[in-house]
């Protein structure tokens, strides 16, 4: 059990029945129970449905200074982590949507919400670690350069006003990355002492989902050390196990032990495929088609190990230490991994993607995977929705 798995579970635990009972017919969010769904399509059209339900739930919700959500601690379950982590986390979440409606049809009205995130993400006070063992403020670093370079090379903010605000966050976002990544190259958000000024512990996930935009940010001059993207990608393919597999951090001798682990594959879902698609698009040719292939089918064989960890409220308490927020953030790399296979084998993986997605998309239009933090709910529509976007 991680240390965060550790913490909310000594929590959560006097709530755990509460937070597990569904939320009442007809609630903000309610979806109809199972048995009277129709089965869900997984045609474009249905996937577009979705996509437009979310952007407008994107558009409604934002608030007044361009932000999603709240910056404070909203449920008991987090109580122990610090101040700043929950600052982090919706910085983080942010990110997400702000890459969400980049990547949505432009209308006055998405253009105008649009502009507000990016200004939001420009201006943010940067996230800083909030205490010695709690550096959760790399999840802001993270998805703060990811979308920072995403929003580089869209066209709308290469103009004069744009340019230059743009690149200066994402030169300090990816500054914070490279003075905060570990001795083996990893990004992570936890320390263990003796407490140090550079973490000395990374995971196979959170480095992999950086790597690409490093890549980047050494091309355009916004990294000092051009390494940092080659440790980066070292760690994560340090990671890979043969069977497909990545494990959860960089171990010497790699933690299996027979039984329910989650190194194994089916606790390794997610992982595989933002695994497997950094280091496709960082070169390494270990990672074939044949390679993306075979994660895709492992993570819809073994869907329903993640599947039955959705929402549940203690992390890695399912099977093969699957937690609740591996849940979408496995299907968006799946999406884009599907991306990287010859066009003519994408569709069969897009349409059991989707259909994965829209079942358990909400009325409202959002999603969510663990707690209902409002960070949460907008990391989850954000990585839910551009998973979508990638086959549509």
């Amino acid at each position: 059990m991680s240390l965060r798995a550790a913490c909310l579970w000594l929590a959560g635990a006097g709530s755990l029945v509460a937070q597990q009972t569904p939320t009442a017919p007809g609630a903000p969010g309610a979806t109809a129970p199972a048995a009277k769904q129709a089965p869900v399509e997984g045609t474009v059209a249905a996937a577009q449905a979705g996509i437009d339900r979310t952007i407008d739930w994107f558009v409604r919700t934002q608030n007044p200074d361009g932000s999603w959500g709240s910056t404070s601690c909203e449920t008991t379950m987090e109580m122990v982590f610090a101040v700043e982590t929950h600052y982090a986390w919706s910085t983080a979440a942010h990110g997400l949507a702000t890459m969400t409606l980049l990547a949505a049809k432009p209308t006055p009205r998405t253009q105008a919400a649009l502009d507000k995130a990016v200004q939001w993400l420009c201006d943010c006070r940067m996230t800083m670690r909030g205490s010695s063992w709690d550096n959760d403020a790399v999840w802001g670093w993270l998805y703060g350069a990811v979308a920072m370079t995403t929003i580089a090379q869209d066209a709308r903010y290469r103009t004069d006003r744009w340019r230059d605000p743009v690149a200066r966050r994402g030169r300090e976002f990816v500054g914070w990355l490279a003075k905060n990544q570990e001795p083996l190259g990893g990004f992570g958000y936890y320390d263990d002492p003796p407490f140090t000024r550079r973490p000395k512990w990374g995971t196979s996930f959170s480095t992999a989902c950086v790597v690409p935009a490093l890549g980047f940010a050494g091309s355009c001059g916004w990294l000092d050390d051009q390494k940092t993207r080659d440790r980066a990608m070292e760690y994560v393919r340090r990671c890979r196990l043969p069977n497909g597999a990545y494990e959860y951090d960089l171990s010497p001798v790699p933690r299996m032990n027979g039984g329910e682990h989650i190194n194994d594959v089916k606790g390794s879902l997610g992982r595989i495929q933002t695994g497997n698609w950094a280091l496709r698009l960082a070169g390494d040719p270990a990672i074939t088609d044949a390679e993306i292939r075979r994660g895709l089918e492992q993570f819809f064989a073994h869907h329903r190990f993640l599947a039955v960890a959705r929402m549940r409220p203690v992390p890695h308490e399912a099977y093969y230490y699957n937690a609740g927020y591996f849940f979408y953030f496995g299907h968006y790399y799946a999406g884009l991994a599907i991306e990287l296979l010859p066009a003519a084998e994408r569709e069969p993986f897009r349409v059991q993607l989707r259909r994965k997605l829209l079942e358990t998309q909400r009325a409202d239009g959002s999603y969510c995977d663990f707690l209902g933090s409002s960070y949460m709910v907008t990391a989850s529509t954000a990585f839910a929705t551009l998973g979508l976007m990638a086959g549509s």
